[in-house]
């Protein structure tokens, strides 16, 4: 069966009801960036990583354009975005159809702009998923439908982190999402690292020991 989505897969050391953990690139990037973390990951996941559904020039992919104006003022097709958003709950769905997954152990792991997709997808969606790895990105909540119903959210846990030296998504919009999941009270973790706009080692160990807890 042809899934909506391109992607590629490591598939699990468990032969049915694996955790499944489907990760989303940055804006300009591929399904290949995120995955180069797959083999330090816990065997027993199933890691698919998606790539992004519109190609730029001249390579690379995107969940939504980001235009600029003459002063060079930027603002996201809030429109593409959602259906992108859409695009990634529908994969989910298709996903625990076609492989031997566990649908109640769904991880999203996003990186910039594959991470305001992914908490759009969770807070628009969140029967779909669990667990949501929230690296170097905001919530942007223009894209989001939220709950009425905030019990709806009970199950969520989230792991968010971010570069106080960020030069690209300011580390100040990251600081806003403990916040407005406290709101919601949505389990959660923050972390800020040293770096720029990329994952420092002490982040992904991090990271990955919060998950190893998680699955």
């Amino acid at each position: 069966m042809e899934l909506s989505l391109q992607y590629t897969t490591r598939p699990s050391s468990l032969t049915s009801n694996a955790p499944l953990l489907i990760m989303c690139h940055g804006y300009g990037s591929d399904e290949n960036d995120l995955f180069s973390f797959a083999n330090e990951l816990p065997k027993e996941l199933f890691v698919i990583s998606l790539k992004a559904p519109h190609p730029m020039q001249p390579f690379g992919n995107a969940w939504y354009a980001i235009n600029f104006d003459a002063q060079q003022n930027k603002w996201n097709d809030v429109d593409q975005a959602k259906e992108s958003r859409d695009l990634i709950a529908n994969f989910i769905e298709e996903a625990c159809n076609q492989f031997p997954v566990d649908k109640e152990n769904v991880t999203l792991l996003g990186f910039s702009q594959g991470t305001i997709l992914s908490y759009a997808v969770a807070l628009t969606y969140p029967e779909k998923v669990k667990n949501i790895i929230a690296l170097s990105g905001y919530i942007s909540e223009d894209m989001i439908e939220i709950h009425e119903n905030t019990e709806d959210y009970n199950h969520l846990d989230f792991y968010c982190s971010h570069g106080s030296a960020d030069q690209v998504i300011p580390v100040d919009w990251a600081r806003k999402a403990p916040k407005f999941l406290d709101q919601l009270n949505i389990k959660h973790s923050y972390s800020e690292f040293p770096v720029g706009h990329g994952v420092a080692p002490q982040n992904f160990y991090e990271f990955r020991s919060w998950l190893n807890k998680r699955i």
